[in-house]
């Protein structure tokens, strides 16, 4: 192959070849008048650029219909790579195998001690994800990547957990190095309500917005936050913790050292002894919300509160940046109307008129599999397309020179 030049007719159509992957490995599917709608590419040049990436091996072309006229659907090639995505949670772990046209292959989940050490929980990880590997009948070397998912401040840089109550034998622990290694591929890390962000952007409630934020309260209370269609993690990559917002300065003392965090007043550990007395110590946040949506007036009383701290919390974030809308995951958003009324209506009070008008607030389309389906989306945006092109070209397309 000869040597490209910056501007030259060679690499001009490389880079055209790449934009049409990107936008097509982004979406999963696209016509090629999307294709063309998205990568600002001339018709005549997407339907030649697909016509060559058909012929290579890198895409797959069937007919469908737009707007009521025959199209054809581009998505990558089935056998051109496989992703794994992989989530740890307070008590669960999940993984999900997916191939490069953003369709769910295998998936499974397990119970997880909390109290496990973090090589407890990668020793599991590795051997549920080769073990759905096998049974999806792709050989692993077809791998191109896996997204791991903790609920854990990260070092963006190092990719090191930060101090957590919630998975405290990880602390300090280098989760994607170690998968890594085990698994000899490529891991991308992320915390838990950034994954969600990005699996409901990709797959769920956020399909088509450009500027969300994914509110998680479980055990903790984050948010993932896009702007511009991107997941914004800050310098140091804990951009999000809404749960860390003061409501009250003489409130309880948070697990962060402060008093009165949003998520004093939110989170499952601080929420549930309220009905300890009335419902039992063994009450879950899943028995909370089914037991008021069958009209129990303690448990509707309870998610109401919650509603309108958290709504507190989505307050300052449309005064901050100014979101179009805001998607709950988590158990609590399985309450519905009892959690998500009480959210609109602090956000009406405390927020920007302006922004408070141009919001949305509804729940999560994916539930407990946004984080996973996340983290099969974080490997396919930041994955590169190079290989896939030269899989393509080494297969028979006509060599760029």
């Amino acid at each position: 192959m000869g040597v490209e030049t910056p501007g030259s007719q060679s690499s001009l159509h490389r880079a055209n070849l790449e934009r049409v992957v990107r936008a097509v490995r982004m979406a999963g599917s696209l016509t090629q008048a999307e294709i063309a709608r998205t990568t600002g590419l001339s018709a005549a040049t997407v339907s030649n650029i697909v016509r060559e990436l058909k012929d290579g091996g890198t895409v797959e072309v069937t007919p469908t219909s737009a707007g009521g006229r025959r199209a054809r659907s581009v998505s990558l090639s089935g056998d051109a790579g496989i992703v794994v995505g992989v989530d740890f949670g307070h008590t669960h772990l999940r993984v999900a195998i997916g191939n490069l046209a953003h369709q769910v292959l295998a998936e499974e989940s397990e119970p997880l001690d909390v109290d496990a050490s973090a090589s407890q929980g990668l020793d599991r990880a590795e051997h549920l994800v080769s073990r759905l590997i096998a049974a999806t009948g792709i050989s692993q070397d077809k791998v191109v990547g896996v997204g791991l998912g903790v609920p854990a401040p990260i070092d963006v840089e190092t990719g090191t957990l930060g101090s957590t109550a919630i998975l405290p034998g990880w602390a300090g622990t280098n989760p994607r190095d170690d998968l890594a290694q085990r698994l000899g591929v490529p891991v991308h890390v992320d915390n838990d309500a950034n994954l969600g962000a990005l699996g409901e952007l990709v797959w769920g409630a956020g399909r088509g917005v450009a500027d969300l934020a994914y509110i998680k309260v479980a055990d903790g209370v984050g948010a993932g936050l896009v702007i511009s269609g991107h997941i914004y993690r800050g310098p140091g990559g804990t951009a999000g913790e809404i749960g860390h917002i003061t409501l009250d300065e003489s409130g309880p003392v948070c697990r962060c050292g402060n008093r009165g965090c949003l998520e004093t007043f939110t989170a499952a550990r601080y929420v549930l002894p309220l009905l300890y007395s009335s419902h039992g110590a063994d009450l879950t946040v899943e028995r909370m919300v089914q037991l008021a949506r069958e009209g129990d007036p303690g448990c509707r009383r309870v998610i109401a509160d919650v509603g309108r701290h958290v709504g507190s919390g989505v307050a300052n974030l449309c005064n901050l940046i100014n979101p179009s809308r805001v998607v709950l995951g988590g158990h609590l958003a399985e309450a519905g109307e009892l959690v998500l009324g009480p959210i609109r209506e602090s956000v009406a009070r405390y927020a920007i008129p302006s922004a408070a008008r141009r919001l949305s607030v509804m729940p999560g389309a994916l539930g407990g599999r946004a984080e996973v389906l996340g983290a099969l989306a974080l490997v396919l945006s930041e994955m590169g397309d190079s290989t896939l092109l030269d899989g393509a070209l080494s297969a028979g397309t006509p060599a760029l020179t």
